[in-house]
């Protein structure tokens, strides 16, 4: 018997009822393939501000440093209008991925085939759509220096070293190698050199994966693909302003965002949480779909623990359940039974095998 510990951050709004759903369903997953799951839950966000005065408070670091894998239900609340820096809900997701050492950000964006009449795109363009994109998230313009606002004249800077290309470029890499065998290099190297840079140490690195198939695309033709060809996509490697905009064009082809999950990982300590916010206009309702939670789950029992199978079985239960017609509110329509947030995690638990 393994265990498998996680480090439960539930957060705000909906955050503790998706947590809920994802925490059932992981119950389900021990019971049915011999785990010992242990829970460990701190507050962080608003909720930490309210309680601590810190979004972020010091014992919640300490335990997540710890990890081996750490759960976000999501922060964010109206409530915080007022607060600035450190202080908002939002800073202690920043710090948190910045302290675990998470360097590389996968967005998986796949249309599940019931769902593929919710999609943005038309039905023949959605379907088939399945693909990880896989973003540098500690570097680039986000985080060069110098910059600044002053005298009506800003300036940030576009930076990145090889090592730091490299690192995030073998998680996409050995990512394909498990899926289709096929990275897509997001960049502008037509006119920055930062570019020129990231297709060099790319293509290099390609050398050692040669059951891997590279191709490199400019940014704004992967843009357009995204939207008229998704399924030609499988890993998708991007720094980190292009993998910010990417992904949230690509959540447009899936219909909903909480179907959508996540995963922080390269350090010693993963991040996971679905990529919704708290909406706090639903919380307490048992309307969240706690899809992208659950989903979020399977990514950490995958990356985390290696537990392949049990992550795999996670998502054929999840699919199971869609193509059975079960819907939450978000992805209400003719012909499909409604289900609360607690009924569809129910349902995804008794689906594990």
């Amino acid at each position: 018997m393994s265990e498998v510990l996680i480090v439960s951050l539930p957060g705000d709004g909906i955050g503790p009822e998706v947590t809920h759903a994802m925490q059932h369903v992981l119950e389900a997953v021990a019971l049915k393939y011999g785990h010992e799951l242990s829970v460990e839950e701190y507050s962080v966000g608003y909720a930490a501000f309210e309680a601590t005065g810190t979004p972020l408070p010091d014992e919640t670091l300490e335990a997540c440093v710890r990890g081996p894998a750490v759960f976000l239900g999501a922060v964010g609340d109206p409530r915080a209008d007022g607060l600035t820096g450190d202080m908002r809900p939002e800073a202690a997701l920043l710090k948190l991925r910045s302290e675990l050492g998470c360097f590389a950000n996968l967005r998986p964006a796949k249309v599940d085939e019931p769902l593929v009449a919710m999609s943005a795109l038309k039905d023949e363009i959605a379907s088939g759509c399945d693909m990880v994109i896989v973003r540098e998230l500690t570097g680039g313009l986000y985080y060069g220096t110098p910059r600044g606002n002053e005298g009506g004249r800003a300036v940030n800077t576009l930076v990145y070293d090889a090592a730091e290309v490299e690192r995030v470029a073998r998680v996409a890499f050995e990512l394909a190698g498990r899926r289709r065998g096929h990275v897509t290099s997001v960049d502008k190297a037509n006119v920055l050199e930062v570019s020129q840079l990231w297709r060099s140490v790319v293509s290099g690195l390609a050398k050692e994966y040669p059951d891997v198939r590279l191709e490199h695309m400019l940014v704004d033709r992967a843009a357009m693909e995204l939207v008229t060809n998704p399924a030609r996509f499988d890993v998708l490697l991007t720094e980190n302003l292009f993998g910010d905009i990417l992904s949230d064009e690509a959540s447009a082809m899936c219909g909903s965002l909480g179907l959508l999950s996540s995963a922080s990982v390269g350090g010693k300590v993963g991040l996971y949480e679905p990529v919704h916010g708290s909406a706090p206009d639903i919380a307490g309702r048992g309307i969240a779909n706690p899809i992208g939670a659950i989903r979020s789950a399977a990514l950490m029992l995958s990356y985390s623990f290696g537990l392949q199978s049990e992550a795999e079985a996670v998502e054929r239960a999840v699919a199971l359940v869609l193509a059975q017609g079960l819907r939450t509110a978000d992805l209400a329509g003719p012909g499909c039974r409604a289900a609360s947030s607690e009924e569809f995690a129910n349902a995804v638990a008794e689906a594990i095998t």
